[in-house]
C-alpha cells in the first residue's frame, strides 16, 4: 500500500536497505520541476557521512535519444517525452549494475547545458551499495517503461502542486534563453502534459509531498 512519507522518512528507508546484503535499488520518480534530481542530491548527502562511497546517484536522463535520432523519429520538439529515452538501454545498465561480476560500471550523464547525453561519462564502483534512480517516467505502468520495475528494491513518487511545477519550469527555460513562444510550448505542450502522464500512470511504494 502507498503511503505518504517526509525527507527524513526517505532517509530511513535508504538506511534500511543500506543493511542489507548486496546492492540495492531505490527509484524516485515524478514530473518535470519536481525536483527529483535535488531531493536525490539531498538524500545522497544525507547519507554519505554514515555510508561514504557507498551510495551512487543514476540519473534516468543520461538515457536520450541523441537530437540526431529525434530528428529522424520527427520527435524532437517533444524531446523528454516519454517515447524519446532509450529505455532497453537504462534496463540494461539497471541489469549490469545489479550484477556483482560486473564490478565497476560505466554510464551516461546528460549535460543539460548541451542539450545531449554524454557516454560512459561517470563510473560507479564496485563498492557502491545503493543506486538512487532518478527520472521522470521510470515507474511508469505502461510498455516499455513498466519492464523496469523489477529492477528497483523501493519506490518513490515525488508530488509537487502543478502551480509550483509551471513555476520552476517558467524559470528553468528562462535561464536558458528560450523566448515566451518556445516557453508556451515547453510548458502546455511538453512539459506539464508529461507530468500528466507520470502523476497518472506511475506506480509507488511511497509518496513524497513536497510543501
Amino acid at each position: 500500500m502507498n503511503r505518504t512519507v517526509s525527507f527524513d522518512d526517505l532517509v530511513t528507508e535508504a538506511k534500511a536497505l543500506l543493511a542489507q546484503e548486496g546492492r540495492r535499488f531505490m527509484a524516485l520518480a515524478g514530473a518535470p520541476g519536481s525536483g527529483k534530481s535535488t531531493t536525490v542530491e539531498h538524500l545522497a548527502e544525507a547519507l554519505a557521512a554514515e555510508y561514504p562511497g557507498q551510495v551512487a546517484i543514476l540519473p534516468m536522463d543520461g538515457f536520450h535519444y541523441d537530437d540526431g535520432v529525434l530528428h529522424q523519429m520527427g520527435r524532437r520538439p517533444w524531446k523528454g517525452a516519454p517515447d524519446t529515452f532509450d529505455v532497453g538501454g537504462l534496463r540494461m545498465t539497471l541489469n549490469r549494475l545489479a550484477d556483482p561480476a560486473e564490478g565497476a560500471v560505466a554510464v551516461p550523464v546528460f549535460d543539460r547545458d548541451l542539450e545531449i547525453s554524454r557516454g560512459s561519462a561517470r563510473i560507479i564502483p564496485a563498492g557502491v551499495k545503493l543506486i538512487l534512480v532518478e527520472g521522470n517516467y521510470i515507474l511508469l505502468d505502461q510498455a516499455p517503461w513498466d519492464g523496469l520495475r523489477p529492477c528497483f528494491d523501493t519506490t518513490v513518487l515525488i508530488d509537487v502542486p502543478e502551480d509550483e511545477l509551471r513555476r520552476r519550469l517558467r524559470a528553468r527555460w528562462v535561464h536558458f534563453g528560450l523566448n515566451e513562444e518556445e516557453i508556451a510550448h515547453k510548458l502546455d505542450g511538453n512539459d506539464l502534459p508529461n507530468g500528466h502522464v507520470v502523476m497518472q500512470h506511475s506506480r509507488a511504494d511511497l509518496t513524497y509531498q513536497q510543501e
